[in-house]
């Protein structure tokens, strides 16, 4: 028997899916239970035992966790120092000339490592590569001494161009670890070797403030792991959307950003595969956001240009996840204008909505859900006591309906249809901006509420159909079982593509290769197949944006390269420059260990299901458009293979239940999905 568990930390929950494989096939067991913010190990050990397993058993634990990408956000970071060149050291606070707000003549931006941490020193190397200043290395010595007196608990050292010669970096780095007590010391080279001193400092940065909080995580999950018996592998999600063993992760923490709705990607993307479809948009509503994504011929959008916060760019590869403050936990209100907001506010897990019985006194888009009947609060999941539908219709008697002259039903049916104002905007950032066009695709819809607002998105879109997999509510727990193990390289090179030595570009892409192979290696034992696939992010000389172009080897020819990025360009802008040269930026390489495929089948239990008759519940009303509409109820466990119904219908399991809209149908497939025609 071997049992493998994939986690995912959540803002709400802490998901579990664990396969029990041998000879006879393959079981699983689930478990959902609140995240424990202080202290998320906590939460995950309670998912292992409500899956009523011991630590011992298992063969291998992957894991997904919020705990780098909040403690960014919040600015619960570690205490950092940078040492850098002299005359640079407010190139992170200067920033790319952008405002926190595009309209309006104020804004705040707090750096993350603010001025009095950061220190001079004289160095300086040219964009070619070449010393203009040598290091001084008796003032490096001395900025080490001065910031750890100033009580930094982790260091950056990021010097000018030293994408294009590390040598100070390195020196710098060498004098800086005979000093330091630790070894949360980041080279900005080491961790991004691009050009732009701005996104690297920050990539660096947000590194070194992460390093010790992850690290003090991943130890303190190992050590109660084991103390329960467990001695086997731990492997750690990626924002890039693979994982990398735990004795790893922390060198570059910073690539940890982004892990749990990745994990969501990664679990879409299998879907896809085993459904015979190919191109997605990925819709994750949870407890405090939404995350969306584009799938396009099965492979999810990789990018290397997240930002994570305002001032805060992150470049390094990593799915290209958008998100908003939209979930099921988004506070509804009346501002100062006596007009209804919804979110950015989350009443998250503690105290949560109203209906959760955890002290929440607040309506959110899940009470809005619970009023309009579209939710049995009978079925919540980790409710601490019950709170009567009375009670929550007063408080949106109080809070909303009566500040805005509705009916309690108009003003819930209001906050859904605000709050799907705000991810159907996100879903319209992911594809229409980019060149792609919503109704080529499927909206498949997951997380816990991702289900209950998905067909009036696509309807709002015009996407054609929607898909609801077997357990929409584990789908970024079952994204860690699916992951594979994945090693990215970037490396500058910015040279007009007309002068460029081909024979470089071919020698960087295999050596980036070979660097990323070995450290895939390290986990053979879990690889199946391993690819690399290669990549180059290009621009027309003058611009500032990048486009990512994927290569089909590293032996290609100048006028391939030249036709592959104008047919990328005239997709994402429809426009054509024949006139402006190209210019390589950056070389990317990735190198994919593959793990053996999840039979998505093993998640629906065929010992369970009946006929439609037999699933149905009975009925109960569900205002929708204005009206109450007397809609059939359904075990979604229960329903047989090829089943179709026809809506208004509420379809209600463990970890999410689907709201067929009036007007939409659904079917389910061989392997457990809900197809919903629009």
């Amino acid at each position: 028997m071997r049992r493998v568990a994939g986690i995912d930390v959540g803002g709400t929950f802490t998901d579990l899916l664990l396969t029990e494989a041998d000879q006879s096939g393959v079981r699983v067991r689930l478990a959902k239970v609140p995240t424990t913010v202080r202290n998320q190990a906590e939460g995950v050990l309670a998912a292992i035992a409500a899956a009523e397993v011991a630590p011992a058993d298992l063969d291998l634990v992957i894991h997904g966790t919020t705990a780098t990408t909040n403690a960014v956000l919040e600015r619960k970071t570690a205490k950092v120092g940078l040492i850098t060149t002299e005359g640079f050291r407010d190139v992170l606070e200067l920033g790319r000339r952008t405002r926190p707000k595009p309209y309006g003549l104020f804004g705040t931006f707090e750096p993350l490592i603010p001025r009095e941490w950061r220190r001079e020193v004289p160095e300086r190397v040219m964009a070619d590569g070449a010393v203009r200043t040598p290091l001084d290395e008796a003032a490096v010595a001395q900025a080490v001494r001065d910031l750890l007196a100033e009580g930094c608990e982790a260091l950056v050292i990021h010097f000018l161009h030293a994408y294009a010669n590390p040598e100070h970096e390195l020196r710098a780095g060498a004098i800086a670890r005979e000093l330091w007590p630790n070894p949360y010391v980041t080279l900005g080279h080491a961790l991004l070797s691009e050009f732009r001193e701005y996104e690297r400092g920050t990539t660096a940065s947000v590194n070194a403030a992460v390093q010790p909080i992850l690290d003090r995580y991943i130890r303190r999950l190992q050590d109660e792991l084991r103390a329960q018996g467990f001695a086997r592998d731990l492997l750690v999600m990626n924002g890039n959307g693979g994982t990398v063993p735990a004795g790893l992760v922390v060198e570059a923490a910073a690539k940890t950003v982004m892990s749990g709705p990745a994990s969501g990607v990664m679990a879409a993307a299998a879907t896809l595969a085993q459904s015979g479809l190919k191109n997605a948009i990925t819709y994750d509503m949870g407890g405090t956001s939404t995350d969306v994504a584009l799938i396009a011929g099965g492979v999810p959008e990789v990018s290397g240009e997240l930002t994570i916060d305002y001032g805060l760019p992150i470049h390094l590869p990593m799915v290209d996840v958008h998100t908003v403050g939209a979930g099921g936990g988004s506070i509804a209100s009346v501002n100062r204008a006596g007009m209804l907001q919804v979110g950015p506010e989350s009443a998250g897990s503690e105290p949560g909505p109203i209906g959760y019985g955890r002290g929440g006194t607040r309506p959110t888009i899940t009470d809005a859900n619970l009023v309009l009947g579209r939710l049995d609060p009978a079925r919540l999941t980790a409710v601490r006591a019950g709170v009567s539908i009375d009670a929550i219709r007063d408080a949106f008697a109080r809070d909303l309906a009566g500040p805005l002259g509705m009916s309690v039903e108009e003003a819930a049916e209001a906050v859904i249809r605000l709050g799907n104002v705000h991810m159907t905007g996100a879903i319209r950032m992911v594809s229409l901006s980019r060149g792609y066009d919503p109704r080529d695709f499927v909206l498949f819809a997951f997380g816990g509420a991702g289900p209950l607002h998905a067909v009036a998105l696509a309807r709002e879109l015009g996407i054609p159909e929607v898909l609801v997999p077997a357990r929409p509510g584990l789908t970024n727990a079952l994204g860690c079982l699916v992951a594979d193990l994945r090693q990215d390289r970037v490396r500058t090179l910015n040279r007009p593509l007309d002068g460029l030595d081909m024979a470089d570009l071919r020698t960087v892409l295999e050596e980036q290769a070979a660097d990323a192979l070995a450290m895939v290696a390290e986990e053979q034992s879990e690889i199946e197949e391993t690819t690399v696939t290669y990549g180059a992010d290009m621009q027309f000389r003058g611009q500032t944006h990048l486009i990512r172009v994927a290569l089909p080897a590293p032996d290609i020819d100048r006028a391939t390269l030249q036709e592959l990025f104008e047919a990328a360009y005239f997709r994402r802008f429809q426009v054509r420059l024949p006139e402006i040269r190209a210019v390589v930026v950056n070389l990317v390489t990735s190198v994919i260990g593959r793990r053996k495929p999840f039979p998505l089948a093993a998640l629906i239990d065929e010992a369970g299901r009946t006929d439609l008759v037999g699933a149905r519940l009975g009925t109960r009303p569900v205002y929708a458009d204005g009206a109450w509409h007397e809609a059939a109820i359904y075990t979604r466990e229960a329903l047989p293979l090829g089943a179709e119904i026809a809506g208004p219908a509420v379809i209600q399991q463990i970890d999410a239940t689907t709201v067929i809209e009036p007007g939409a149908t659904a079917q389910v497939d061989a392997i457990g999905n809900l197809r919903i025609r629009v």
